[in-house]
């Protein structure tokens, strides 16, 4: 079996896209998972296996970060948590 990893869902649903017009069968011949967790990934068809990052910690957290450069603190590394949302794609 074959699988794409997408840098985000829209280009994973176009590789599902892509894959049905050749006549692959996802996720029988090719697994598909994304990363963001969007809307349309739930809405696809097969539904797509994807990552959900924590968007609103992200945003909040690159503010914090914005904000302590502006003031001339150092930047910190920063890691925040995923999660596996597995669906009918992988």
């Amino acid at each position: 079996m074959d699988g794409i990893f997408a840098a985000n869902d829209l280009m994973a649903v176009a590789a599902i896209e892509e894959a049905v017009e050749r006549g692959r069968v996802v996720p029988d011949d090719l697994a598909v998972v994304g990363f963001d967790d969007v809307p349309v990934a739930s809405t696809t068809h097969p539904r797509l296996t994807t990552i959900r990052q924590p968007l609103d910690a992200l945003g909040r957290q690159m503010a914090r970060l914005l904000i302590d450069a502006a003031e001339g603190r150092e930047a910190t590394s920063l890691v925040l948590a995923t999660e596996l949302v597995p669906r009918q794609s992988a």
